[in-house]
């Protein structure tokens, strides 16, 4: 299975970190190792001092498609879940400062903790899902599905013209403003509306 990330997806996630905002969606990719396995705490990682949370919403891709067409990609996802995309922001610095790729600053062991259960597409309303994200029990993160800047199916089709897509990948769809620093001993909660999605605790 894949893990691919979509970026700089919210305009005022790219403003406050100084990107542009993109023409067309810009995904890279996370191994499965960087999947955390349930009810996991998450240890901080010794080779950075400055790891960031990204809160995104996540799809479930349910059937294989290559060079998938608009109309069709809705049915190419069936489920929504919430993920953090963990990035070691010092590495990811270094790296853009010297041109270099900067897997090394995302795609780490446990990088892309998820919820504990996906909410069947059925049940929502996919131009408007609101959620969120809780530090030590203060709302760091909100955004809503209609704030993105390539909607779900858009990143479906772009996706697809540069590699099949598979019955259990996943696709992070990129993360609204307010990203920041964690420390040992902090709490993550996330939330897609009122309902919890994920708890977890920070080692």
């Amino acid at each position: 299975m894949k893990i691919i990330c979509i970026g700089r997806n919210y305009s005022d996630h790219a403003k406050e970190l100084n990107n542009p905002v993109p023409e067309k969606p810009i995904f890279f990719l996370k191994p499965d190792t960087a999947l955390l396995p349930k009810r996991n705490p998450f240890y901080y990682p010794k080779f950075t001092n400055d790891l960031h949370y990204e809160c995104e919403l996540v799809l479930k891709i349910c059937k294989v498609g290559k060079n998938i067409s608009k109309r069709f990609a809705h049915t190419y996802y069936d489920s929504i879940g919430l993920g953090i995309d963990f990035t070691a922001r010092d590495l990811q610095e270094e790296c853009k400062t010297k041109g270099l790729p900067w897997e090394i600053a995302k795609a780490f062991e446990n990088s892309a903790p998820l919820s504990n259960f996906f909410i069947p597409k059925e049940e929502l309303d996919l131009n408007d899902i609101q959620f969120s994200l809780l530090k030590n029990g203060a709302l760091v993160q909100e955004g809503n599905s209609k704030d993105m800047i390539f909607d779900i199916d858009s990143i479906i089709v772009y996706v697809s013209q540069f590699m099949s897509l598979k019955i259990g990948d996943i696709i992070f769809t990129g993360t609204p403003a307010g990203v920041g620093p964690i420390k040992i001993g902090d709490k993550l909660t996330g939330f897609i509306g009122d309902q919890e999605m994920f708890s977890l605790n920070i080692k």
